[in-house]
C-alpha cells in the first residue's frame, strides 16, 4: 500500500455524507492500521482564544477553530507551519506538521509561520479508505501548504479542483445541488 500521508483527499461529487460533502482532507497518517486526517475547509464559529487559550498568542485574535472531522470532536489537533523543522517529529507536508499532544505554553511550540487548530479529526479503519477510494468517493490530489492555512476555506474544494485543470476544473463549477443546474 502506498501511503497517502501529505496528500489531499477531495470529496467526489457523489460523496453525500454530511460530515464529508465537498470537503478537503489533509491526510496526516496512512498505513496498515488505517488513516487519519483533518478537514481543512470547515471553520467553526468558536475562536481559538475561547477554545484553547494557551495557543491564542500564536494566532490572530479572530482565528477560528476548524472542525477537523467527526472523530473525537472534543480532541484538539493542531497543524503548524514551522520556521525551523529541526527536531519536529511529525511533519506531514514540507514544513507543516502536527504539534505534540501536550502544549502547556505558547513558547513550547517553537517558531511558526502559521498555526491552525482543529476540533476532532477524520479517521478510517484498516482498509476503509482504500474501499472508499475504489468507490470513487475521494480524489487524491497534491497538497500545498497554502491549502492548510487558507483564508478562503469555503472556496477550497473548488480551488483545489480548478487548479488541476481538465475535467476536474469543470467539476469545480458543479452547483451545490446539481438537480437545479
Amino acid at each position: 500500500m502506498r501511503s497517502l500521508r501529505g496528500q489531499l483527499l477531495v470529496a467526489g461529487p457523489g460523496l453525500d455524507d454530511p460530515n464529508f460533502r465537498r470537503t478537503v482532507v489533509l491526510v496526516g497518517e496512512h498505513g496498515d492500521d488505517g488513516a487519519m486526517g483533518v478537514v481543512l475547509n470547515r471553520p467553526s464559529t468558536v475562536t481559538v482564544a475561547d477554545a484553547v487559550p494557551p495557543l491564542a498568542a500564536l494566532v490572530d485574535d479572530a482565528a477560528l477553530v476548524h472542525v477537523g472531522g467527526p472523530v473525537q470532536p472534543q480532541a484538539v489537533v493542531v497543524l503548524a507551519d514551522y520556521l525551523d523543522t529541526a527536531g519536529v517529529d511529525d511533519l506531514v507536508l514540507e514544513t507543516v506538521g502536527f504539534l505534540p499532544g501536550e502544549v502547556e505554553e505558547a513558547s513550547d511550540v517553537g517558531a511558526v509561520r502559521a498555526l491552525r487548530v482543529f476540533a476532532g479529526y477524520a479517521g478510517w479503519s484498516p482498509g476503509q479508505l482504500e474501499e472508499e477510494l475504489e468507490e470513487g468517493s475521494w480524489l487524491v490530489l497534491p497538497a500545498r501548504t497554502d491549502d492548510v492555512f487558507t483564508d478562503a476555506a469555503e472556496r477550497l474544494w473548488s480551488e483545489v479542483l480548478r487548479r488541476q485543470g481538465g475535467a476536474l476544473a469543470v467539476l469545480a463549477n458543479l452547483p451545490d445541488d446539481p438537480r437545479v443546474n
